[in-house]
């Protein structure tokens, strides 16, 4: 059966119909609790809308690009965005649609409802998703709860759920949704209440906020937070927030509004309100006989129960859940705004104000055994502000996620990349390096005898201009593989000349097509979303630009370390650094941050010659090209790259994307859009496919090869250098 248009229907339904957490519903409103009118779409609406529609292939095309195991948080975050967007723009089969549209409108009608997940095993005694399917509020009309469904349906493959499936060793390929249709009630004050503590099973926990529980779950709005003694049933502590805001219903979805005063200085809940809160969490544990969480809105004086979900962190008590980690991945828009403020007024002044103290001080005038006290002090100042980047910036990215979700729901587009075009252009440190190269390049085809001058050797030649500008890039880019130390390489000035005699302009510059798609996303918003709509869209723009300047501002701490560690080698003198930078690894790890110096040599196995003929990978810089492959296993082989070479690597870090102008495309075992080889690419309109397993290893310099960045694959001609 695909539709139970009650809870009494939901009752005497199989659970492995319905999900458990429409059972619990529906077995506490037949034991005399409050629970809201409700409807449920069972797992088989799920399966027929898969089946009718192919999705299950493209879905599961989706999550095989690549190992799971392999993918990093980026890909993940990637993967699950796509498959989001194939179920926002593949429209239910017509009589699915037809009878879940006509059983919507029966119970329902245009009153307000919310939509919530109800996995069969999503909350179980052994497996709690609480949080890592998605719900909607204040969703009217059955057109929009029917959108909606797809998008809870959707959530079943969104990057948080993956990962835990992965952590429990589910089957993806098995995993189906029930869908609940609740009656929205709009209460005074709402909450969460743990008839347990998972912390100390001699209390419970009550928290409660004004309004609606959305901004309590996401983090945006700080509870009031009681403790009850469980042996007396009395309240042993009271935590008072700085009460400011509530979330509450708007004309379409929730709106955080600011209370007034009066309620500001009151809590929610008076001392007997706690209690009963309390008492309806012990009926619950009572009525399934384990400690529970319970949802719950207080509303003209009713308590109404909206979930009630076992505890499971009880029984992890070896400290291993990793749903914190999992959770983190997604940050609400107010934390990301605090983020934001937090990145650009402390975290990356501190950087750059770190970064040139320890400049003022020349390694060389240290004693020995001062030089190998100032190698330990700044190994931990580099660590420090290592942790700060993983604490804030790291989390920041989660802006351009935001962002692109934000927009997919409301324009629909085919391509779920589109809002990528409304990012670029930005003023990012790798960008004005790369107008810096484009200048010098300028100069020497302004100027024929400068290119002549470089060919013979004859820097003696150069004319002061061009010296004096190559001397000012040199210092304030030290990132490029030359030094101003020992002045400009033949290798760098090789490169100029390739640049120069390359047609290619400087980054790209948001056009017409920008500026449309501007205009037509914030026409997609109601009139009273506007603001917040393009506040998002400005806060997009920073966390992409960060995204890649934060790295920048890391490393030339990093290169403060490395200086002193570097004379410590010269002498000769012992050294145990562990090293400075981490790498991000798989979705596990977490973590991120490449070396400034060098990629590692990659490993061959002699005797075994890899011929592929087309590589899949995800698709992260749109557009297709085709030319002679340039494998780079060492940042200063990048200096020797051709106009027109197809770049493959391991991976790119900041500094190292200043040769991206001269390419026909990119090609990197490291994934996501969001890396830093994919951003620049995307700058200058190049074609990039990244997360393609070895990559460098398997494409060889010489082999003519595709990059085809829609689609994420690279096609491959079995010729070049063996």
């Amino acid at each position: 059966m695909v539709v139970f248009e009650s809870l009494a229907d939901i009752g005497r339904a199989d659970g492995g119909l319905v999900g458990s957490k429409a059972k619990a519903l529906a077995n506490l409103a037949a034991h005399g609790f409050a629970v809201p009118p409700a409807l449920c779409i069972s797992a088989d609406g799920y399966n027929q809308y898969m089946s009718g529609t192919n999705l299950c292939d493209r879905v599961l095309f989706e999550l095989g690009r690549k190992r799971f195991e392999d993918m990093r948080w980026e890909e993940i975050w990637d993967a699950a965005l796509r498959i989001r967007n194939l179920f926002l723009t593949t429209p239910m089969p017509a009589e699915l649609h037809a009878l879940l549209h006509d059983a919507v409108t029966r119970l329902f009608g245009d009153a307000p409802v919310v939509v919530r997940s109800s996995a069969p095993g999503e909350d179980s005694a052994e497996a709690s998703f609480a949080g890592l399917h998605e719900s909607f509020v204040n969703v009217r009309g059955p057109a929009d709860v029917l959108k909606h469904v797809r998008l809870v349906w959707a959530s079943l493959w969104s990057d948080a759920a993956l990962l835990y499936r992965q952590e429990l060793g589910l089957d993806v390929r098995r995993s189906r949704m029930a869908v609940i249709v609740q009656a929205m009630v709009e209460g005074e004050c709402s909450g969460v209440a743990f008839s347990r503590d998972p912390g100390g099973a001699d209390r419970a926990v009550i928290e409660a906020v004004y309004g609606l529980n959305a901004g309590l779950v996401d983090g945006t709005i700080e509870p009031d937070r009681w403790t009850v003694d469980r042996s007396l049933g009395r309240i042993a502590s009271h935590t008072e927030p700085e009460r400011g805001h509530a979330m509450i219903a708007a004309p379409s979805g929730i709106a955080r509004m600011p209370l007034d005063e009066a309620r500001a200085r009151r809590a929610p809940l008076a001392e007997p309100e706690v209690e009963s809160v309390y008492e309806l969490a012990l009926s619950a544990e009572k009525r399934f006989g384990a400690p529970q969480d319970v949802e719950w809105t207080r509303a003209r004086d009713s308590m109404n129960v909206l979930q009630s979900r076992p505890i499971t962190t009880l029984s992890n008590a070896a400290g291993d859940d990793k749903r914190p980690w999992y959770r983190s991945l997604t940050r609400s828009f107010e934390n990301l705004k605090a983020l934001r403020r937090r990145i650009e007024n402390e975290v990356v002044p501190g950087m750059q104000r770190e970064a040139a103290e320890l400049a003022l001080t020349d390694p060389a005038t240290l004693t020995d055994d001062e030089l190998a006290a100032e190698v330990k002090r700044r190994e931990e100042i580099y660590r420090h502000w290592r942790e700060v980047y993983w604490d804030d910036c790291i989390p920041f990215a989660h802006g351009v996620r935001l962002f692109g979700q934000y927009y997919n729901d409301r324009v629909e587009p085919r391509n779920p990349y589109e809002f990528m075009d409304l990012l670029g252009g930005a003023a990012m440190l790798s960008v004005a390096r790369n107008r810096a190269l484009e200048t010098l390049a300028r100069m020497i085809r302004d100027e024929p005898a400068v290119g002549r001058a470089i060919r013979r050797g004859d820097r003696a030649a150069f004319p002061a201009a061009f010296q004096k500008a190559v001397d000012s890039f040199l210092r304030e880019h030290g990132d490029v593989p030359a030094s101003a130390d020992s002045g400009a390489s033949a290798a760098f000035l090789g490169f100029l000349l390739e640049m120069a005699d390359a047609s290619r302009p400087g980054s790209s510059v948001p056009g017409a097509d920008a500026e449309r798609l501007r205009r037509d996303f914030l026409a997609s918003v109601p009139d009273t979303e506007r603001a917040k709509a393009e506040e998002m869209l400005d806060l997009a723009r920073a966390s992409h630009r960060w995204r890649d300047d934060d790295n920048v501002y890391l490393d030339a701490v990093e290169a403060q370390w490395r200086r002193v560690a570097d004379e410590l080698r010269r002498r000769n003198l012992p050294f145990d650094g562990a090293g400075g930078s981490s790498t991000e690894g798989t979705a596990e790890a977490g973590r991120e941050h490449h070396p400034t110096d060098v990629i590692p040599e990659l490993a061959s196995t002699p005797g075994v010659t890899a011929s592929p003929r087309q590589l899949v990978g995800q698709p992260a810089g749109p557009g297709v090209a085709t030319g002679r492959a340039r494998v780079v296993t060492r940042q200063e082989e990048l200096l020797g790259f051709k106009r027109g070479e197809v770049l493959v690597c391991d991976a790119l870090s900041p500094t190292m994307t200043f040769v991206i102008p001269l390419a026909s495309g990119v090609v990197e075992r490291r994934g996501g859009m969001l890396i830093h080889g994919a951003i620049i690419a995307r700058e200058y309109g190049i074609p990039c496919v990244t997360g393609v397993p070895d990559a460098a290893e398997l494409i060889r310099t010489g082999m003519r090869v595709t990059v085809d960045g829609y689609l994420g694959i690279v096609r491959v001609e079995q010729t070049g250098d063996a």
